[in-house]
């Protein structure tokens, strides 16, 4: 793998925050229940992601979210991390919310980085995402999300 340092000349600035943290659960009914209550974080934008094989609830915690997957398939990439871990639920990745996630592929690649997607899919919320391997970013699924400007006023 090349070094991340040699490419610091060549980086556009295209993070702009940490968008989310995508948790991996057994079951949205019975965990949404801790992060509504518990910890007080209100009620969750909840849908089906059909594509990723996965129902999402996501809270917002001042700007950054946290995202709860739930596999709809035992061959989602959600249950298979969650088979690895014993079956339980884990922290499953990182996303960093960027204003051109191609461009966002093309650097990490340029970089050395393992890309999961070569382009961007259809993510949560009308985004568009893609991942990179953890195997070569020390272990951590990192995701890029790039939001639609939808004008709605919504913080995405």
């Amino acid at each position: 793998m090349r070094g991340y340092g040699a490419f610091y000349h060549l980086h556009t600035i295209m993070i702009q925050q940490i968008d989310h943290i995508g948790i991996a659960v057994t079951s949205l009914d019975d965990t949404v229940p801790y992060y509504r209550d518990a910890l007080g974080l209100g009620e969750p934008h909840i849908e089906e992601v059909a594509t990723q094989k996965v129902r999402v609830a996501m809270f917002d915690v001042a700007g950054v979210h946290i995202e709860l997957l739930e596999p709809t398939s035992p061959d989602s990439p959600i249950a298979k991390a969650m088979e690895k871990n014993g079956g339980r639920g884990l922290i499953h990745h990182i996303a960093f919310k960027s204003n051109d996630v191609a461009g966002q592929l093309e650097q990490a690649k340029n970089a050395g980085c393992a890309l999961i997607n070569e382009t961007p899919v259809p993510g949560a919320h009308n985004t568009q995402v893609a991942f990179l391997h953890p195997k070569s970013t020390f272990g951590v699924l990192t995701e890029f999300c790039e939001h639609p400007d939808c004008g709605c006023g919504c913080k995405h």
